[in-house]
C-alpha cells in the first residue's frame, strides 16, 4: 500500500506504516488450533499436578527462633511420621509455610503432634496455624473453580456483545478459552504444581486478555465508522497499527513486574508469576489472532457498526 493511497482513502499520515496482521490470519489460525490440541491433549492423558488446595491436605505455618534449613524440617516430619511434606519460606528462613497430603493422623491430635514434629535441635519452633483440608472440599473447589472460569467467559460474551458486535464478542471469548486451555496445557506438560495462586493468574490473564480484546475491538469500531474506501482487512490492519504501542508497553510493563516477583517474591508468588508470564505472551498473541482474526473470518464490516434508519423514519421525496 503507496503512501498515497492511504492519504487518500485512509487518511493516514506520511510517515505512519500499517502492518499487515492479517496476512498471516491463516497460519495463526493452523497454530492456535495446533497448541489448544496439544494442550487438551496433554491436560487430558498427563494431567494437572493439582495442589493440596485441590487435593486435600494439612498447611501449617511456624516460626523458628533461628534460620532453618529446609531440609531438616522434612527430615524432622519424616522422623514424625508426616509423608511428603512441601516446605516453603514466607520472607524469611525462619518463617517457613509446611503443606503435606493427608495424614493417618486424628484432627484433634494434628496440632500437638505437628508441634513437636517441627522442634530441631537447638532451635525452638512456634506453631501459629494449621490448615487441614479434606480430600471431598478439596474436590468441591475444584470443580467450583471450574465453574468460575466457565462463568466468567459467558459474562465476557455478554459483555462484549453489549458494548460492540456479537463476532467480536465470539472472538474474544475464543481467544479466551485459547488462554486458559494454552496455560493450563503447559502446566500439565510440565507438571509445575497448580494450586489457587495459579487459579488467580489464570483469572488475571484473562481479565488482561479481554481489556487488550476491548481496545482493539473499540478501534476497529472507530475506524469502521470514520474510514470509507478501505477493505474489513485494511480497516482491521489499521486498528491494530494503532493500538500496538499500547499493547506493547502494557505488556512489557507487566512483563517487567511479573519477572520481579518471578525471582524476588520468593515461593508463595513464583507459580504465579509463573503463569501470568506465560499468559501475558499467550493472551496478547489470541487478542490479535484468534479475537480479531475470528470477526474477521466472520464476515465482520461496516454495516455492523453503522445505526440502520428504520423505513418509518426515512424522509420521502413529495412530488
Amino acid at each position: 500500500m503507496t503512501k498515497t493511497t492511504q492519504q487518500e482513502n485512509y487518511t493516514r499520515p506520511d510517515n505512519e506504516r500499517i502492518i499487515g496482521f492479517m496476512k498471516i490470519a491463516k497460519p495463526a489460525a493452523i497454530i492456535s488450533i495446533l497448541i489448544t490440541l496439544a494442550s487438551l491433549f496433554f491436560i487430558c492423558f498427563k494431567g494437572l499436578n493439582l495442589g493440596l488446595d485441590f487435593t486435600g491436605g494439612i498447611a501449617a505455618e511456624v516460626t523458628y527462633q533461628k534460620a532453618a534449613e529446609q531440609d531438616q524440617v522434612i527430615s524432622a516430619l519424616e522422623q514424625s511420621g508426616f509423608k511428603h511434606a512441601v516446605v516453603q519460606t514466607l520472607g524469611s528462613n525462619s518463617d517457613l509455610l509446611i503443606r503435606m497430603p493427608v495424614q493417618d493422623i486424628k484432627v484433634e491430635d494434628l496440632n500437638n503432634t505437628l508441634t513437636k514434629a517441627v522442634q530441631l535441635p537447638n532451635n525452638v519452633a512456634t506453631l501459629h496455624k494449621v490448615d487441614s483440608v479434606g480430600g471431598q472440599v478439596g474436590n468441591e473447589l475444584y470443580v467450583r473453580s471450574a465453574g468460575a472460569i466457565a462463568l466468567a467467559l459467558v459474562l465476557m460474551l455478554i459483555y462484549v456483545t453489549i458494548r460492540f458486535e456479537f463476532k467480536l464478542a465470539m472472538g474474544a471469548v475464543l481467544s479466551l478459552f485459547h488462554d486458559v486451555i494454552a496455560i493450563l496445557g503447559i502446566f500439565a506438560l510440565m507438571q509445575w504444581p497448580f494450586d489457587l495462586t495459579v487459579l488467580a493468574a489464570v483469572l488475571a490473564v484473562m481479565g488482561f486478555s479481554l481489556n487488550d480484546n476491548i481496545v482493539v475491538s473499540d478501534r476497529i469500531r472507530e475506524n469502521f465508522r470514520k474510514i470509507r474506501g478501505a477493505s474489513p482487512r485494511e480497516v482491521v490492519d489499521i486498528a491494530l497499527t494503532e493500538t500496538l504501542r499500547r499493547t506493547f508497553h502494557t505488556s512489557m510493563t507487566l512483563v517487567l513486574v511479573v519477572v520481579a516477583m518471578m525471582f524476588l517474591g520468593g515461593d508463595g508468588l513464583h507459580w504465579f508469576s509463573v503463569a501470568t508470564f506465560v499468559g501475558i505472551f499467550v493472551g496478547t498473541y489470541s487478542s490479535i489472532y484468534i479475537g480479531t482474526a475470528f470477526a474477521l473470518w466472520r464476515g465482520l464490516n461496516r454495516q455492523d457498526f453503522i445505526v440502520q434508519v428504520k423505513p418509518e423514519f426515512e424522509e420521502e421525496d413529495i412530488p
